[in-house]
């Protein structure tokens, strides 16, 4: 376990300028991985603390510490408690990950179709999920009806069976449905707690023109919620589209997205993972339902014959590329986001 405390003046992009690099050598000084580069997980007052956990690779014999700043002309950094020790074993941090494919027909009512859900939902139970992702608009799929006819308030109706099906399973839930607030729809997906509360709620960020033409509208935050196994953030379809949703969620810390999509393009469900090193849940009826891992791997898939798996994820685990290293902690100390200035999206000479 490496840390360090550091304090810094003017320096206007800490991740990218401040940086603690380690790098294990062998025997003879030659780097036996890529460098890895601590995060700040910590503040207090002026000062910020870096640390990072790892497993020292076999053959290496010798750590290279480097630590300064760079890219800014006049700065001052200052380090203090510059910490290396041994843990006893590597951490982990385990949640079971559930995910359903699904897509009912006939229903003659958005609590019919919920209830649907329900019964397929709770074949998870012999997994022990710790959280469970269902599609966007289970009301209204397979129903015939519009958005707005079966648009409730939230928490409503559909909160509230889903919260009992959280309790019995002792797992979180997250599902699409339609949100009503005084004369405004949104496309909106909940997260239910274990004890069938109301977490939180994100509202669909990006629409597609079917759903603007049909008057519902969009949300404008990406809220990431604190749960008892680490962050989540959700995205809801035609969100996967656009990669700026999924790196506002893993800025914020996200761990896992959870993603409701109706159907989409299953290259990007993978390349969001990959471009913010994290897991990625989706459930979705004309998409594949699975889990991806922050390296573009599909760990598993709900299928018609197998209509919920259950996965377990390391929210500890490191994963190491052969060339470049620990992507988790390189992708923020490179991003550049103070590039992208609000006038450039109003540029007319997009065509």
């Amino acid at each position: 376990r490496f840390s360090a405390w550091y304090r810094a003046v003017g320096v206007p992009f800490e991740r990218r300028c401040v940086s603690a690099r380690l790098e294990w050598l062998d025997a003879d000084g030659k780097g036996v991985r890529p460098p890895d580069y601590p995060l700040d997980n910590l503040q207090q007052g002026r000062w910020t603390r870096v640390e990072y956990v790892t497993t020292v690779p076999e053959a290496a014999r010798q750590l290279d510490l480097r630590l300064g700043f760079g890219f800014v002309p006049r700065a001052k950094v200052w380090w203090d408690e510059i910490k290396l020790l041994e843990e006893p074993g590597a951490p982990r941090r385990l949640v079971r990950a559930a995910t359903i494919f699904y897509k009912p027909s006939g229903s003659k009512s958005a609590a019919e179709n919920v209830e649907k859900f329900c019964a397929v939902v709770e074949q998870a139970a012999v997994h022990k999920p710790d959280i469970i992702c269902l599609p966007e608009g289970i009301t209204v799929v397979g129903t015939g009806k519009k958005h707005h006819e079966v648009s409730e308030s939230v928490p409503g109706p559909t909160c509230e069976r889903l919260g009992a099906l959280a309790r019995k399973l002792n797992a979180y839930i997250v599902a699409g449905i339609y949100e009503r607030e005084k004369d405004v729809v949104y496309n909106t997906a909940v997260l239910i707690g274990r004890r069938g509360e109301l977490v939180g709620k994100y509202r669909k960020t990006h629409l597609p023109r079917e759903e603007w033409e049909a008057g519902l509208m969009y949300g404008d935050e990406y809220p990431v919620f604190t749960t008892d196994f680490g962050k989540v953030g959700i995205m809801i379809c035609w969100d996967l589209q656009f990669p700026e949703a999924a790196r506002a969620l893993a800025a914020q810390g996200a761990e896992i997205i959870l993603l409701p999509i109706w159907g989409g393009n299953e290259t990007l469900w993978r390349a969001r993972a990959i471009e913010n090193c994290v897991y990625v849940v989706s459930s979705s009826y004309d998409m594949k339902s699975g889990v991806v891992d922050p390296v573009g791997q599909v760990l598993a898939e709900a299928t018609a014959q197998q209509p919920v798996v259950c996965v377990e994820l390391d929210l500890e685990k490191q994963y190491h590329q052969r060339w470049l290293g620990d992507m988790k902690t390189r992708t923020w100390r490179e991003w550049r986001p103070e590039l992208f200035k609000p006038g450039m999206w109003h540029n007319r000479s997009v065509k």
